[in-house]
């Protein structure tokens, strides 16, 4: 499996990106799909609208957040499509619209998907 990394969709593309993801469920407001410099678009690997508005991105609330949105990952066909991208590309940066890079959906779907919790920042 290759690196996985976490970036904001406000941060300038880099090549050190190498294949970039957005793993929201809506579209960063602002970026056009030009500036984006996406490689694919995964919706469904997001966390439901429902546990979205739950959590209001309370930092307080993380854990829990953390815990009910790896429930949602288990057995999303979404999470099969990105790990397949992890074994097709050394580098895969997911890219996500939240302003704080250390509470937000990405780092918590990064963890999930690394084995043994090994992490990149």
């Amino acid at each position: 499996m290759g690196e996985v990394l976490i970036k904001r969709a406000y941060d300038p593309p880099s090549p050190d990106d190498g294949y970039r993801v957005l793993v929201d469920r809506l579209w960063p407001r602002g970026v056009s799909r030009d500036r984006a410099e996406l490689d694919a678009w995964l919706k469904d690997v997001a966390p439901s609208p429902q546990l979205r508005t739950w959590w209001g991105h309370d930092p307080a609330e993380l854990d829990e957040f953390a815990r009910r949105y790896r429930a949602e990952l288990n057995g999303n066909p979404a999470v099969d499509q990105l790990r397949e991208s992890l074994l097709q590309h050394p580098r895969v940066t997911l890219v996500y619209a939240a302003r704080d890079p250390h509470v937000n959906h990405a780092a918590v779907l990064r963890d999930y998907l690394l084995p043994h919790g090994d992490r990149t920042d």
